[in-house]
């Protein structure tokens, strides 16, 4: 039977064996209530806040002090997070704790093939998503349904099963795209377990942190006015943006170059993108002024055909589309020689 230590669940801190070893260690919810958890319970907000700006938290475990420190920062996190009930924030952190995982996934995975570092991945990957993955040589190989299931999520073409080495029914992966593969059904497996958390009721001492919750909450719930005037493709990535969804890089892409052709600035989008459980306000700018042609190389960049958009289906063709080529001539009356 494989051990799962107090370092696996400081990597992995959702899995179902973190509630097993805290009830051994003797933890109760009750003890939240002594000033010994208040730094525990700033610890766990900062991981909270952390998760807000786009970053991942603690990829490094030789820089913790304390394992079992980091492993009940993630439980009062997500306490502090049910407890305040602002979806947006919740939202962030099963994403930016999904990321994290899926580098310590990764890690595991690329130990030269040791069993023993391999065992737990493959066991996570096995366990909470269904997906048995099995090792040939260099590569890591899983059958072709389980690969399409999740391959429909990436519009990038090196996706694409045409695209792939194929074998024997099975898809051959680097560990990396291995792990890049589940990154949207751990995000979904994290923030499941946060919804289905029944609150516990907390000390007065975490109020004033779930209090500061809910007013960073609003700080990234603020909507946007969808013009009439949009095609469908772009109504459609401004309001994954809105619902607080990830939108695809190529989308994100779509999005900027189609807005800076009708003439916005890159102040006037980046705040489109303020909702996204990844943002980082200095990436998104970067990437603005670098579709824009005012950084780098100085190359603009041009919103892509609705061919292009259509193999990414990122394509919601409506009648008022009207056999237009880009999205840019949507509202346009095109003449029979456009």
């Amino acid at each position: 039977m494989l051990q799962i230590g107090n370092r696996d669940l400081a990597k992995y801190p959702f899995l179902a064996e973190t509630g097993e070893y805290l009830r051994d260690k003797g933890f109760k919810i009750e003890q939240l209530d002594h000033p010994d958890w208040k730094p525990i319970m700033e610890k766990a907000y900062g991981r909270i806040i952390v998760a807000t700006t786009g970053q991942i938290y603690g990829s490094d475990l030789k820089k913790f002090e304390n394992l079992d420190t980091e492993i009940l920062s993630f439980v009062i996190a997500i306490i502090l997070l049910k407890s305040a009930g602002m979806n947006t924030l919740i939202k962030r952190f099963s994403l930016a704790e999904a990321r994290r995982a899926e580098k310590f996934l990764q890690q595991d995975l690329h130990y030269g093939k040791d069993d023993t570092k391999l065992a737990l991945p493959l066991k996570i990957i096995h366990d909470l998503f269904s997906v048995k993955v099995k090792i040939d040589g260099d590569n890591f190989v899983i059958s072709i349904p389980d690969y399409l299931r999740r391959a429909i999520h990436f519009h990038e073409k090196e996706w694409k099963l045409v695209n792939r080495k194929v074998e024997g029914g099975f898809v051959f992966l680097t560990s990396h795209e291995t792990v890049r593969l589940i990154r949207r059904e751990l995000d979904g497996y994290i923030n499941s377990k946060i919804q289905s958390l029944n609150t516990p009721s907390i000390p007065s001492s975490f109020k004033e942190r779930v209090t500061d919750l809910v007013i960073l909450a609003k700080k990234f719930s603020e909507s946007t006015t969808v013009s009439t005037d949009y095609p469908p493709c772009i109504k459609h990535a401004i309001e994954v943006l809105e619902r607080g969804e990830n939108l695809p890089h190529s989308g994100r892409f779509m999005l900027a170059t189609y807005l800076m052709a009708k003439g916005q600035t890159v102040d006037q989008i980046a705040p489109l993108f303020k909702n996204a459980p990844d943002y980082n306000e200095r990436i998104t700018r970067y990437q603005l002024e670098h579709i824009a042609g005012s950084s780098g190389k100085g190359t603009k960049y041009s919103c892509p055909s609705c061919d292009k958009l259509k193999s990414e289906n990122l394509c919601f063709e409506i009648p008022e589309c009207n056999g237009i080529i880009n999205p840019i001539q949507f509202g346009k009356k095109r003449t029979s020689n456009a």
